[in-house]
């Protein structure tokens, strides 16, 4: 699969993720609407949050400035195995 280089479906692409965002956490507090799930919610979302910046920024600029991450499962893959002999 070909990489996502126009601007205008960049942008789409990031509004519709926040959009479904704000969608899935509205009907999880239209379900549940007490305070106590409204802040475990908010720092669900808080926490991953801080983990991609980890995971695609720190790493990337602090730990190991010569590896870049694809995604996710390149990320795990990289955690769990260390520096792959094939660095691109």
């Amino acid at each position: 699969m070909a990489n996502l280089t126009n601007p205008k479906l960049i942008w789409c692409k990031g509004i519709l993720f926040a959009l479904l965002g704000v969608l899935a956490s509205c009907l999880l507090i239209a379900r549940m609407p007490d305070i106590e799930n409204v802040v475990l919610l908010a720092i669900v979302v808080w926490a991953f949050c801080r983990a991609y910046y980890f995971a695609f920024y720190v790493i990337e600029k602090y730990v190991d400035p010569a590896y870049r991450f694809a995604g996710i499962v390149d990320f795990v893959r990289y955690a769990l195995l260390g520096n792959p002999p094939d660095r691109r």
